[in-house]
């Protein structure tokens, strides 16, 4: 799609110009970075909902504020479209999520005005307030900003930050995007004139002239006076938690109304007190009928038809990895009441959503609090019950701690489905599930399974609602399945078993998780070098199969595990096995195969693990330079 003319915005690269529009301009400006917003993720797919939510926001706080002088910090990705169209890199917006191009995330390397990189949530207060403590210990005198919002606020580290800010007193701006649910919702005229009256200088001016008085006064007066004056504001707007914890509280106001958003940014820019925290409340969606109408199915899209808001997915004849774990898991629970699930604010995301159409009061999203999720996990396990806590690995890594402390060193029955192994595409490195495997592995008492296969996922899900014995996880890629038969309902695995698929003499590649088909690929290109292959599916991480590694190292003359994860994982398990056992002096060739131990930017998987080694060409390739052969050296069978 060819973007429409946008008289205003095509004149824009930077906000030093933005800032040089007058105010009668921005509502205009704002209706064209709208469209543009709407125009580029219908070609590249990607986060639009809680855009469109602060495309007036983003103006603002570009408009009013000296970025990048001024720091703003942006919680998540997911709110950051706008801001990146405004901040140079509009000529690159169709580019977003695509190889090569635009992160879809705040990056440092991508740009000046993103001074802190954010994929995962609820990081902004902190980064924000050691950015503010850091200009003051450098005598600076520029504005710290952290836009939070999106969800972003049901994560204890904000609350963590929030109460350490609070006590610090640094001079800091928090703006709570409030897109869901308001704490307290605006109230029309009066709540706007009170939202600037009490953010203004001589509002502050007097408050703190009223405070030094207060203190002259007796403790018992001093305390009487700012009851006094916290009873009069909060009785009008709420906010008495943040200002509890040392936040100058202001708002609720509206986040689409200039008349309301440039005074009382205007406001907290030029005030000198400590931290200020605004509350704006926006829609998600805003500006565009269907993300308005179902903000759950546009806050991450594919492409799409602007005019009919349709979503434009590649055919497939095999069922999303998800489904498959959403409706596995039904399957076990109609048959046992003690399985419950829990989601950290991805039902959808992670399956979730389908047992909880069934089973509503078994079904627990905790909102963004993986921690959180772990833990209350791991009371439901201690009761006999058998909790599924579903977490995508990128995010599992925010609760290792209560994976190992709560989890594993009680050794209670937690499952962990682990949506999102391996490489993940267009989200990029803040979303890969690349370090899984070695940071479980590592832990007493953890089995571990890969699914080769939707089939295999289905099994792996009856393995763990059967299994009581401790914690167990099992990973699975995002996206399709590879279109295997699927069998009725899924049978429980044996703990720590593998199982031969293709015997050979020569070559044995063992592969943990899907890997296994490329491996299959791998087998078949090999018999042109004359090479019988034996091609095996580990199934199990830990316990490790160690009778099928033994076999595979005894019978062949060279052993290639081949994983969807980093160094330090299964192939390190097999390395240490065959180191212990001996069975490295026969001079077996041993090659592990990992990703690369490196952060990888976004593309499209099969590239990726094509770039990473992990696809058949690459399998082919190390066998062959195991063997000291050169490739295209066919060997005569006959």
């Amino acid at each position: 799609m060819q973007p429409s003319p946008k008289p205003l915005l095509d004149k824009i690269d930077s906000p030093q110009q933005l800032r040089e529009l007058p105010e009668s301009d921005l509502e205009q400006l704002t209706t064209e970075l709208r469209q543009e917003l709407i125009e580029a993720v219908s070609v590249t797919g990607g986060h639009l909902g809680a855009g469109l939510g602060v495309v007036e926001l983003t103006v603002a706080l570009h408009w009013v504020f000296n970025t990048p002088e001024d720091r703003l910090i942006w919680d998540v990705g997911h709110q950051a479209y706008p801001h990146k169209i405004l901040t140079g890199r509009k000529s690159r917006i169709r580019t977003l999520r695509q190889p090569g191009g635009l992160s879809g995330f705040t990056k440092r390397s991508e740009s000046e005005y993103d001074p802190f990189g954010a994929g995962h949530s609820s990081t902004s207060i902190s980064a924000g307030l050691g950015m503010a403590v850091a200009r003051d210990l450098k005598g600076g005198t520029n504005n710290v900003i952290a836009v939070i919002g999106d969800g972003a606020m049901s994560a204890g580290m904000a609350y963590e930050a929030i109460n350490n800010a609070g006590a610090r007193d640094e001079r800091l701006i928090v703006i709570l995007n409030d897109n869901d649910m308001s704490i307290a919702p605006p109230t029309g005229a009066m709540s706007a004139y009170l939202a600037r009256v009490t953010s203004s200088g001589p509002y502050l001016y007097v408050r703190d002239i009223a405070k030094q008085l207060a203190k002259r006064l007796p403790k018992s007066w001093e305390r009487r006076a700012a009851r006094v004056e916290e009873y009069t504001r909060h009785l009008w707007q709420g906010g008495a938690w943040f200002e509890e914890l040392g936040f100058y509280y202001i708002g609720p106001i509206d986040g689409h109304d200039y008349s309301q958003l440039l005074p009382v940014l205007k406001n907290v820019r030029d005030a000198k007190q400590g931290p200020i925290l605004v509350h704006v409340v926006t829609r998600k969606g805003k500006g565009y009928a269907p993300a308005e109408e179902s903000d759950d199915k546009y806050h991450g899209v594919a492409r799409f038809n602007v005019v009919t808001g349709a979503q434009v997915k590649a055919p497939s004849n095999a069922p999303s990895y998800t489904k498959v774990f959403g409706e596995s898991l039904v399957q076990e629970a109609r048959e046992d009441d003690k399985i419950v699930a829990i989601t950290a604010a991805m039902p959808s995301g992670t399956g979730v959503d389908l047992f909880g159409k069934e089973f509503p009061q078994r079904t627990f999203d905790v909102g963004i609090a993986e921690q959180h999720a772990v833990t209350f996990a791991a009371g439901l396990a201690s009761e006999g019950l058998k909790p599924f806590c579903a977490i995508y690995s990128t995010f599992l890594q925010r609760a290792y701690d209560q994976v190992v402390h709560d989890v594993a060193v009680q050794n209670l029955p937690v499952r962990f489905p682990i949506d999102r192994a391996g490489l993940v595409g267009a989200d990029g490195s803040t979303h890969a599930g690349t370090f899984d495997i070695a940071y479980l592995g590592c832990l007493p008492n953890m089995v571990i399974m890969a699914a080769a296969d939707e089939a295999e996922l289905k099994h792996m899900v009856a393995t763990s609602a059967a299994y009581d014995g401790g914690p167990v996880a099992f990973r699975y890629p995002r996206g399709e399945g590879v279109g295997v038969d699927m069998p009725e309902r899924g049978q429980p695995l044996e703990i720590g078993r593998g199982r031969v698929l293709r015997e050979g003499t020569s070559v044995a590649l063992l592969s943990l998780g899907t890997r296994l088909a490329d491996c299959l690929k791998a087998a078949d290109q090999l018999a042109a070098y004359g090479l019988s292959t034996t091609v095996a599916d580990a199934r199990f991480a830990k316990p490790l199969d160690k009778d099928l590694v033994t076999q595979l190292a005894r019978n062949h003359e060279v052993l290639v595990t081949v994983e969807e994860g980093s160094v330090g994982g299964f192939g390190s398990f097999v390395l240490q096995h065959l180191a212990e056992s001996g069975a490295l002096d026969s001079g077996l060739k041993v090659r592990p195969m990992v990703l690369p131990d490196k952060y990888l930017d976004h593309g499209k998987p099969a590239d990726m693990y094509a770039s990473a080694g992990l696809d058949s060409t690459g399998i082919v390739a190390t066998v062959i330079k195991a063997l000291g052969r050169e490739e295209g050296a066919v060997v005569d069978r006959a």
